[in-house]
């Protein structure tokens, strides 16, 4: 039979047996592994440089539309400018005769209207005076309840004070 010592032997040698098998097979997990991943990253760099292309041909196009649109706003400002030119100009040539027709056709209406409108004043009865109610209806003849001041009073035929 086996010693102690040989015992002892054996048994270490079965470890490093089941160790240095489960290390390989890791190692080989590993290789696999790392060669997935190199030939993904082939794979990227065979797509990297169409992409690339394409994004700079994207790149470029958006540079020309932008430039278009520049040229575009600057167009658009220069009309926005003219049309304001224009407006003034319009406006000074326009605007000054129509004011100077709309202050002398209100000046001859006010003129003409002014005397009609006179005598139909004139001939308007004026309101009649209300009446006060209450407690101090008749205190204070000639003044407002509790005001202090003179009220107008109408003359019989309906014109001015009394």
């Amino acid at each position: 039979m086996l010693t102690g010592g040989q015992l002892a032997g054996l048994i270490v040698a079965v470890f490093w047996a089941v160790l240095v098998t489960f290390v390989a097979l890791t190692l080989l997990r590993l290789a696999r592994l790392l060669g997935e991943a190199g030939e993904v990253v082939r794979e990227i760099g065979d797509q990297a440089g169409p992409l690339m292309d394409e994004m700079a041909r994207t790149v470029g196009r958006a540079n020309e539309q932008l430039g278009r649109t520049d040229v575009i706003t600057k167009q658009v400002a220069g009309v926005t400018q003219n049309v304001s030119a224009v407006t003034t100009v319009m406006t000074s040539v326009v605007g000054g005769p129509v004011v100077k027709a709309a202050a002398f056709s209100y000046g001859v209406r006010k003129a003409l209207g002014g005397s009609a409108k006179g005598a139909e004043e004139d001939a308007a009865p004026a309101p009649a005076p209300r009446k006060r109610s209450g407690r101090r209806a008749g205190k204070g003849r000639g003044r407002s309840a509790g005001s202090g001041r003179r009220e107008l009073q109408t003359r019989s035929d309906g014109k001015g004070r009394g």
